[in-house]
């Protein structure tokens, strides 16, 4: 099944404004990166918003404790290191010299303490954490110390993992309660962020801060020395693919984050464009259900839906035909990571039946119940993924709205609660950073405790004691064993569906060099003229 990403006139139209538009003098400053980002920037205090573009967001103007490499290690960052005491329950974590704040105040342990509360209130992980400390001091103004109850091996990696991340802002903007956005947007970071010049929807501008001091070390993706080479960096929203495909010809744009994939032959024949893949760890997609409203909690509707999903129509309507660039039969770890396994994954592989699964969804018990399937039109890769999704729940007797909105319109909607005549909804398309799934640890989508957890809201007791199995040790070998026994508990639970792996290319003009390996990151890159 193949489901057409755009119209052929509209694909000729592409080709023609690409190809044949001419050039302009780039008369930019060398100084001024001009980016086009996966979508708007709908919130800019990245602890009460964790979307991805709020995350990259976070990682220009605020800094983090550890930070994971590009080969996914953990190191430290804002942190000069940190001891543990022989029974695992005390830490100490001790701050690298010349840390300061956009405010020109030093970063203090006690900045870093009521980092970790705000935060901690709202991810998942960190309230684990929280709830299992005994004491949270600073012991001098560079040196935090946790008093835990029980040992927590991975104390370090919650502070450096990648997503819904642990920055560290001013003690006086962190005593905002999580439910109400910050005043100001102030970090440590490599980049300030200029608020006065937001327009939502169109632009966000940052500048390079002065006095951030970085570490004498390489960068590597969230980690290492941050030099900034340029002095401002402007975010510029163009929903539009061939909008923006035409501004990055013409040189009124650096940098297009996410090209779609039916530009990218054109952008790829264009000789001063560079066409790759700067994030290794890919994307995770997903069919995230909503396991509090009828049909989808009941597992076994879930587990019958599953049956019907064939993750090469997702990666294909997602990604077109190059194979390169994705994989299907992927479970739910990222394909090349430690813990990535084929426990359970004959649920994936097992021979696709639309008819039976039809069958199969009655005998489960559904029973015409309204779908509600939320599609951010204004992400290609989400509505692609959506238009296949709903092909499949049509084919299977499902009785489906499809609501088709943008992305401002539809994120805020996922965090209702309500049944779907109430504004709530059944189910939503969507990915996860590779980075995120490359262990149990970090993703809060692979909880199972209910309504204290993410979006879907899936609740499991297996699951979690599984994890707890996982976190209580650093033996390698029993991680993977308890990894395995994650993965058939996800198969029979289905936290989300998963739909295939995929990488994707982003195309800059030859201009920039050295660009980080990772996400979008803005540290270390070069202009030239």
């Amino acid at each position: 099944m193949k489901i057409a990403r755009r119209t052929l006139l509209k694909a000729t139209a592409a080709t023609a404004t690409l190809l044949f538009a001419p050039s302009i003098v780039r008369a930019q400053s060398q100084s001024v990166i001009k980016f086009i980002p996966q979508a708007d920037l709908s919130g800019i205090d990245p602890v009460q918003t964790n979307s991805l573009v709020s995350r990259h967001h976070g990682m220009m103007v605020f800094d983090t404790l550890y930070g994971l490499d590009a080969n996914f290690n953990l190191r430290p960052q804002m942190a000069a290191g940190h001891t543990s005491s022989d029974d695992g329950l005390t830490w100490t974590i001790t701050l690298r010299d010349g840390l300061r704040f956009h405010d020109n105040e030093p970063v203090l342990a006690r900045d870093i303490i009521a980092s970790m509360r705000r935060w901690g209130s709202k991810d998942p992980l960190g309230k684990n954490l929280l709830a299992n400390t005994d004491e949270l001091s600073a012991k001098s103004d560079k040196v935090i110390e946790f008093r835990l109850k029980t040992p927590f091996p991975q104390l370090p990696f919650v502070f450096g993992k990648g997503s819904s991340v642990c920055f560290m802002m001013p003690e006086r903007l962190a005593k905002t309660d999580v439910s109400t956005p910050m005043s100001e947007i102030i970090g440590s970071g490599p980049f300030r962020f200029l608020a006065s010049e937001r327009m939502a929807g169109q632009l966000n501008a940052y500048e390079k801060f002065k006095e951030y001091v970085p570490r004498d070390e390489p960068p590597s993706f969230m980690c290492g020395g941050k030099v900034v080479k340029v002095g401002r960096v402007e975010w510029h929203t163009i929903p539009d693919a061939s909008t923006a495909a035409a501004s990055l010809q013409s040189g009124e744009m650096d940098w297009w984050e996410q090209p779609t994939p039916d530009l990218l032959p054109l952008l790829q024949q264009i000789p001063d464009i560079t066409v790759e893949v700067k994030d290794k760890s890919g994307l995770m997609g997903h069919i995230r259900l909503n396991h509090l409203q009828p049909p989808f909690n009941n597992p076994a509707i879930r587990r019958a839906l599953l049956a019907g999903i064939n993750q090469a129509d997702y990666m294909t309507a997602v990604m077109g035909n190059d194979r390169s660039l994705w994989q299907d039969n992927v479970g739910f770890f990222t394909p090349g990571s430690p813990f990535m396994n084929d426990a359970g994954m004959q649920a994936l592989t097992a021979p696709r039946d639309l008819e039976k699964v039809k069958g199969d969804l009655k005998a489960a018990g559904y029973n015409g119940e309204k779908v509600v399937l939320l599609v951010p039109t204004d992400l290609p890769a989400l509505n692609a993924m959506s238009e296949v999704a709903a092909d499949v729940f049509r084919r299977v007797g499902i009785n489906l709205d499809y609501q088709a909105q943008d992305w401002g319109t539809v994120y805020p909607r996922l965090n209702s609660m309500e049944p779907v005549e109430k504004g709530g909804w059944s189910a939503w398309c969507n990915y996860l950073a590779g980075v995120v799934c490359i262990n149990p640890v970090g993703n809060s989508y692979l909880r199972g405790i209910g309504k204290e957890g993410a979006v879907g809201w899936p609740a499991s007791e297996r699951i979690e004691t599984l994890r707890k199995e996982f976190m209580a040790t650093d033996d390698a070998a029993e991680q993977m064993r308890v990894a395995k026994d994650l993965q058939t508990q996800y198969f029979e639970d289905l936290p989300y569906i998963p739909t295939g792996f995929y990488k994707q290319p982003t195309a800059y003009l030859k201009t920039l060099s050295n660009i980080v390996e990772g996400f979008p990151l803005f540290y270390g890159v070069e202009k030239s003229a």
